[in-house]
């Protein structure tokens, strides 16, 4: 593993972050690809249509049309688990997660101010040591601050033992911890994070859809409810809030930011590209505070419109992820004895 240069990227984007993250808008949760390794039936699908379709791979070219045309400075990334088929093969998984992680990586050196990289390892296909294997290459070789994981992708529970046990190790590493966290399975119930939060109180988490990502509108109540209610619990739970129903987030919102802080700075904004568009869900983001500002409400009452500008703005669309991306930077040099000012 290259740890000197690891720790020299994570150090170049905590230097760039603490000078502009205060003014920048951060797309959350991105997934771009590169579409030259697409295989198999995966390539066939992508050649034979341009038409959308779940999970349709995105190019970091067109990620980045896509940012300047909607007025995003910076997308957290990661990789695109519709991009590639695991097999039977743990070790072979391995592989193919890694080199996924390390395009990631790639991308972030060619469009440094552009792309915050993070990182994704995966127990059930990869077994437990594949996966701490590959949390410890993606901070200590890749330089990534943030370590995901998605039980609803190939079913394993939130609160399983081998999910702890990847967790362990990426509290180790002083990374965050990133979990797919929606109502589109029953591996991510809040009452499984839940379990996760206690035993790490200390640690931050990055909840990723707040409950959201493909529910079924009606049968996704309960578990939108609950994220809700997991946020204001645990205060080290941060969420990036893509593929969610809108008047939920409207309740979400209004809550959070009429609590304060912490919570009302554990909120940002997602798209979820290529499951969604930048310019749909930041558009509609922007309106949604504009309408909350003049009081405007179809649920939840808004007491003082003034919380729906000046550092709530800026941080739900982006110095709140920035803060938590400096956080982890700054334990992860720390924990490799690295000092920072």
């Amino acid at each position: 593993m290259n740890s000197d240069l690891a720790n020299e990227k994570i150090n170049n984007l905590l230097e760039y972050l603490l000078a502009n993250g205060s003014h920048l808008v951060i797309d959350g949760d991105t997934h771009p690809t590169d579409l030259s390794t697409l295989e198999g039936n995966i390539r066939d699908r992508f050649k034979e249509t341009t038409d959308y379709y779940q999970g349709r791979p995105i190019s970091p070219e067109q990620l980045i049309q896509s940012m300047d045309c909607s007025g995003v400075d910076m997308s957290l990334t990661w990789q695109n688990p519709a991009a590639f088929d695991y097999g039977e093969d743990e070790s072979e998984n391995f592989q193919r997660l890694l080199r996924a992680n390390q395009d990631i990586a790639r991308f972030a050196e060619k469009y440094p101010t552009r792309f915050i990289p993070a990182g994704w390892t995966d127990p059930k296909s990869l077994g437990v040591e594949y996966a701490c294997k590959l949390a410890e290459i993606c901070v200590q070789d890749l330089g990534f601050t943030i370590v995901k994981m998605n039980p609803a992708q190939n079913s394993f529970p939130i609160d399983s033992p081998m999910v702890k046990t990847v967790v362990d190790k990426i509290v180790q590493l002083g990374a965050a911890s990133a979990f797919h966290f929606g109502g589109d399975s029953p591996f991510t119930p809040p009452s499984g994070f839940k379990k996760l939060l206690e035993q790490y109180p200390k640690h931050p988490f990055i909840g990723v859809h707040m409950g959201g990502g493909g529910s079924h509108y009606v049968d996704g109540d309960d578990t939108y409810i609950g994220a809700r209610s997991l946020g204001i619990e645990h205060p080290n739970l941060f969420y990036v809030i893509s593929a969610k129903r809108d008047c939920h987030l409207e309740t979400d919102m209004v809550l959070y930011f009429e609590k304060g802080a912490p919570y009302a700075q554990n909120l940002g904004w997602g798209s979820d590209a290529p499951y969604g568009l930048q310019s749909w869900n930041l558009g509609g983001s922007k309106e949604l505070i504009n309408s909350l500002s003049k009081q405007v409400s179809m649920s939840r009452p808004v007491n003082d419109p003034k919380l729906y500008g000046g550092d709530n703005l800026s941080g739900y669309m982006g110095s709140n992820l920035a803060r938590i991306v400096i956080k982890s930077a700054k334990n992860i040099l720390a924990k490799n004895n690295i000092t920072v000012s």
